[in-house]
């Protein structure tokens, strides 16, 4: 088949970059649109195999899908095409958002708007979960593995990567060995040189920062590229871990900042996982104003999507035969699996610092403890009614998350 031009190529993926909001389902449906339906380039069969690959890597799968089947077309500059235009009109929209945030985002009013935005993230959350543990969450292996990383994160206060790392071996060890396909027959060098590549483009910029000492950048570039490591599951799954360590350990931001990132992340286009972006340009910008904001904003999307391209130009040709591989099926599913309970307790955590004006550590136990005393009757109420708008009358998180805002200024001016 002859590939697609270079316009159409640009025209397809733009209209992707475009229209990807609403998560990981709602882009992975358009893509299968464009990509399957409305034009041959990718087969069902291939489209469903890319897919499973993009889910087993760590990143964001949808941006990942996208790079993959630019690659299928174009090769490398048709996968680089593909995943920068499903990211660039985020990024772009972040950008801005980050910066308006920062400069008015501590207004009382704004503030008072912003708790209608986190009463929607609660349910937005809360959505995810509901529709990761549908499928995730098969036998009891399934529902053990999604109680104990439950148990692991929120009461003990586990690291995510160990909980990945454990998930994954779990899966491995209870999958039937049978029936392995033999892996691609590709030259080693070409797998060498795409690692030393594209692995030498991740760690430049970390490099450069090393030698002229800027060591906060440095800081915030090897903490997002470890997160580009363990990024399974998803931008929800991950940001529990993110929150811990960008607000206890590093103190870039506040509790309230964090849960504020989610919400306008939500409100564009592009990858969840650009609220990166937006963590990144808030802590640059407490560090040295708009410009440390820009430049903490450009490490974070670099370490955070150039080893997406890595994975897919590295696993891309061997496609077939990751995707039949029995073990490594088995691993996916336990960490998916795992990756339930980890949404829970950001669904639990998120809910405990929006409905309560306090919430104590945990002292022995990383258990949090609400103040009881600094209940918030108003963010209950606007949680309640989020619920009712987008569980009940189906209503777009935008929609809600506009008329909870505006409701907030009403009744706080009442």
């Amino acid at each position: 088949m002859t590939p697609p031009s270079w316009p159409e190529m640009f025209r397809v993926f733009g209209r992707i970059g475009l229209m990807s909001f609403g998560g990981p389902a709602a882009q992975i449906a358009v893509m299968h649109r464009e990509l399957v339906e409305d034009r041959p380039w990718l087969s069902e069969q291939t489209y469903l195999r890319a897919l499973s690959l993009c889910m087993l890597l760590p990143g964001p799968e949808a941006m990942q899908l996208a790079t993959y089947a630019g690659w299928r077309q174009r090769g490398v500059a048709g996968g680089l095409l593909g995943g920068l235009l499903f990211v660039v009109p985020g990024a772009a929209f972040i950008a801005v958002l980050a910066l308006l945030y920062a400069w008015y985002g501590q207004l009382p009013l704004v503030q008072t708007a912003f708790l209608g935005i986190k009463a929607a993230v609660i349910i937005v959350v809360f959505q995810a979960l509901l529709k990761v543990s549908s499928k995730a969450l098969h036998g009891r292996l399934g529902w053990a593995l999604a109680f104990g990383s439950f148990i692991g994160i929120f009461v003990l206060g586990s690291p995510f990567p160990l909980i990945i790392l454990l998930a994954g071996a779990i899966g491995m060890l209870t999958e039937s060995p049978a029936a392995v396909v033999e892996p691609a027959n590709l030259p080693p060098a070409r797998s060498l040189r795409t690692l030393l590549i594209w692995g030498g483009l991740w760690a430049a910029p970390l490099v450069l920062l090393a030698l002229l000492g800027e060591d906060f950048l440095l800081q915030l570039g090897l903490f997002f590229s470890k997160l580009a490591v363990v990024t399974f599951g998803g931008a929800y799954a991950v940001l529990a871990y993110m929150t811990q360590t960008v607000v206890q350990d590093f103190g870039w931001l506040n509790t309230d900042q964090m849960i504020d990132a989610l919400g306008l992340a939500e409100t564009t286009p592009g990858p969840l996982i650009l609220v990166t972006q937006f963590v990144g340009m808030l802590a640059g910008f407490a560090q040295s104003g708009p410009s440390g904001a820009l430049a903490a904003g450009l490490l974070a999307l670099w370490v955070t999507f150039t080893p997406c391209f890595l994975w897919i130009f590295l696993a891309g040709p061997y496609l077939e035969a990751l995707s039949e591989q029995p073990r490594i099926a088995g691993a996916l599913r336990a960490i998916t699996a795992a990756v339930v309970g980890v949404i829970a307790n950001l669904s639990v955590w998120f809910a405990l610092h929006v409905l309560f004006d306090r919430v104590a550590p945990g002292t022995t136990l990383a258990l949090p403890a609400p103040v009881w005393e600094s209940f918030n009757s108003l963010a209950a109420t606007l949680t309640l009614l989020s619920a009712v708008l987008m569980l009940a009358l189906k209503r777009g998180f935008v929609v809600t998350m506009i008329l909870l805002a505006v409701l907030a200024l009403l009744l706080r001016a009442i």
